[in-house]
């Protein structure tokens, strides 16, 4: 029977059997048992498709590592906290910028060498290791290379391609491949676990393209579906030279929008706590001193929250730059007459459309455009001009 922990992994089963049998390895190491080599590495890679569940695996993972029975039971306090995020020898690195610095890699390094405190073995994961700077990477490296004894590293990237994460790390590591999950699987979680509707969950996990996440948030924001429509709006709504311009303007605001509603209140929170960690607001001797100290924190804040707000703007336009490319995808599977699933089944009067008036070569060309803006939005083109260079192309053809 699948441990509890395991359960958070959506139609993931052989790397769900890879890690369980992993952590039980480990669970006999720390009890000083002699076990198969091979069970337990102490660098693991975690690569996927997005929404394929990286991130899930990783802090799924370290939890079966902090279990007090040692399968993953998810209710002992290990189990309860490193899925919390608040176990204290689980760390996790979210880059909330552009990039992951040295710094910040380093002084991770430092603390991770230390001995597990509460649990059984300190555990680092690093979401989006693909945005390791070339410094932070080789400040991983040197760790990874000669790990303490009880320090366990979870890399979490989109591929182990050398663009993703440096050979030298990646050799060093042990591969876990996850793959897009089934519709059915997702569809299942939304129902069992979320409490969706059983015909929202279903339609919510055929149109998601393989990720949860993006399944989830379909399937119960009204403000996500509306944004979804307007996009898929965009390949047939083409039809003067000042549509490029609009839907351009549309493709850039809706990411703007999105990522000011996901930032706002996160931020504010933020600014609060920091000033009441500064002192700000109390009275008596030195009020003027603390107060000058929390607005310069809250400055050196606001800094890091305007990164974090860049990168998810970019983000929340690739969403929807993959699903544009999910439709044109979709038009050359209809023209094709291929038996294969539609990314976007809702819309396949709208993609048949299409196919009918545009050639097959026009629409790779499309495709290609879709592809080439979110090349270019990746090596930090500003997002606009990028995209009225693909409306551009959409519209022509």
């Amino acid at each position: 029977m699948t441990a509890p922990v395991w359960s958070q992994l959506v139609g993931q089963e052989p790397a769900i059997e890879v890690l369980s049998a992993a952590a039980e390895s480990a669970a006999s190491l720390v009890a000083g048992e002699s076990v198969a080599a091979g069970g337990m590495t102490h660098a693991w890679l975690f690569t996927g498709p997005p929404g394929s569940g990286r991130s899930v695996a990783a802090r799924t993972f370290a939890a079966a590592l902090q279990c007090m029975i040692g399968t993953g039971c998810g209710q002992c306090p290990g189990c309860r906290t490193a899925l919390a995020g608040t176990h204290a020898d689980v760390r996790l690195v979210v880059p909330e910028g552009l990039s992951i610095s040295v710094a910040e890699m380093r002084s991770l390094v430092q603390s991770a060498a230390r001995r597990p405190s509460t649990g059984r073995w300190q555990v680092v994961i690093i979401e989006d290791a693909d945005r390791l700077t070339e410094g932070a990477s080789n400040a991983l490296l040197k760790a990874v290379e000669e790990p303490p004894e009880r320090t366990v590293f979870l890399l979490c990237a989109p591929s182990d391609h050398p663009e993703d994460v440096s050979v030298t790390i990646r050799s060093r590591c042990r591969l876990v491949t996850l793959r897009t999950p089934p519709p059915e699987a997702i569809a299942r979680v939304l129902t069992e676990r979320d409490g969706v509707p059983a015909d929202r969950a279903e339609w919510a996990a055929s149109v998601c393209g393989g990720h949860v996440g993006r399944a989830r948030r379909l399937a119960t924001d009204d403000n996500a579906r509306q944004r979804r429509a307007a996009v898929l709006r965009i390949p047939l709504g083409l039809r003067r030279p000042s549509d490029v311009f609009a839907c351009a303007d549309e493709l850039i605001k809706t990411a703007e929008v999105d990522a000011s509603e996901e930032s706002k209140a996160r931020d504010e929170t933020e600014q609060d706590a920091v000033r009441t960690a500064m002192g700000s607001g109390g009275t008596g001797k030195g009020v003027a001193s603390a107060k000058r100290a929390a607005d310069a924190a809250v400055r050196q804040l606001e800094k890091k929250q305007k990164s974090r707000a860049t990168r998810t703007q970019r983000d929340t336009l690739d969403l929807a730059l993959v699903d544009l490319a999910g439709f044109y995808r979709d038009v050359l599977v209809t023209s094709s007459r291929s038996a294969a699933r539609l990314i976007h089944p809702d819309h396949a009067e709208q993609s048949a459309k299409a196919a009918a008036e545009w050639s097959a070569e026009s629409t790779l060309r499309r495709l290609e455009a879709v592809l080439a803006c979110r090349d270019a939005i990746g090596w930090n083109v500003k997002p606009r001009i990028a995209v009225e260079a693909m409306v551009t192309t959409l519209r022509q053809g």
